[in-house]
């Protein structure tokens, strides 16, 4: 079970950095409309997610205060190379949760409000659909760079 777990998230990485290989630095504050998350934006949240879904099944529960969370993001993701750096960091300890866990905790179900009852690994799911999303919009981004991203799958 945890070796399933574990490559949903490493394949998860993979999908996204093979999507954003045609991105650099140079893109991290583009942005196609004012109100839009910047491509380093996009990636620094796709990582924050994945330590949330992990501390809100395996932690202290769900943070859920979003108050301030637009300027909280402008100020805290401006790089594209250090939201990339800061999704792999994030997704090493998603997977460093899961070696520690478990099979009975991988079970248990959860407490907080997001995804109450489910098991706790079902974050995983979570992490992969709301990484999904951030790819695709992403994906959208290099090519209005006029860029052409790569196939997720690619190399699979």
């Amino acid at each position: 079970m945890k070796e399933g777990l574990i490559k949903e998230l490493e394949i998860q990485q993979t999908f996204i950095l093979n999507t954003i290989n045609c991105l650099s630095e140079e893109d991290s504050g583009f942005k196609p409309k004012e109100k839009m998350y910047t491509v380093a934006q996009h990636i620094g949240h796709a990582a924050e997610s994945i330590d949330w879904f992990m501390e809100g099944a395996f932690g202290k529960g769900f943070e859920m205060n979003f108050d301030n969370y637009e300027e909280r993001m402008k100020e805290k993701y401006n790089s594209f190379d250090d939201s990339v750096k800061l999704l792999k960091e994030a997704t090493a300890r998603g997977i460093e949760t899961i070696k520690n866990a478990s099979d009975a905790e991988l079970m248990a179900p959860i407490t907080g409000e997001i995804m109450k009852g489910a098991p706790k690994m079902s974050v995983i799911g979570g992490i992969t659909d709301h990484t999904a999303h951030h790819r695709g919009a992403l994906a959208v981004y290099a090519r209005l760079l006029d860029r052409v991203p790569m196939m997720p799958y690619s190399g699979m």
